[in-house]
């Protein structure tokens, strides 16, 4: 298995959800995704640790969370734990140098993951304190 991606673990679990990366960047894809009844074959790919729109979603299943900003202590860190979803933050591609930069500007940085992740069969691996992985299956 092929390590794709990795960031900050919200919280180490055994859990290993495996699903599709679908990227919610709005509200209605949010509510499209949990009407579609195919809320637990993703594995969610969002802008930032505060996005608060997918609350919905965390507490009708979802499997599993990929941010591309945001730290654990972030609103998705808590609620990723309160509802035990595993979640890596500020997700980064392992072949690429580009990394999200506190108030800079990360639209290129964001485009680059979201194009290689979003379609693909992933695997979260949050079994360690600190590291989470995003791998291909």
């Amino acid at each position: 298995m092929t390590v794709i991606a990795e960031g900050y673990n919200s919280f180490a679990t055994k859990k290993k959800p495996s699903g599709t990366v679908a990227y919610l960047p709005d509200p209605q894809s949010v509510i499209k995704l949990i009407q579609s009844g195919k809320l637990k074959d993703h594995i969610l790919l969002v802008q930032g640790g505060t996005t608060t729109f997918l609350s919905p979603a965390l507490s009708m299943g979802a499997i599993g969370v990929i941010t591309m900003s945001g730290a654990p202590e972030s609103h998705l860190g808590i609620l990723s734990r309160e509802f035990q979803i595993p979640c890596v933050m500020t997700a980064h591609l392992t072949e690429s140098g580009s990394r999200y930069v506190t108030g800079g500007d990360n639209k290129a940085h964001f485009q680059e993951v979201i194009d290689k992740l979003v379609g693909k069969k992933v695997e979260i691996d949050a079994s360690n304190d600190e590291t989470g992985k995003i791998v291909l299956v």
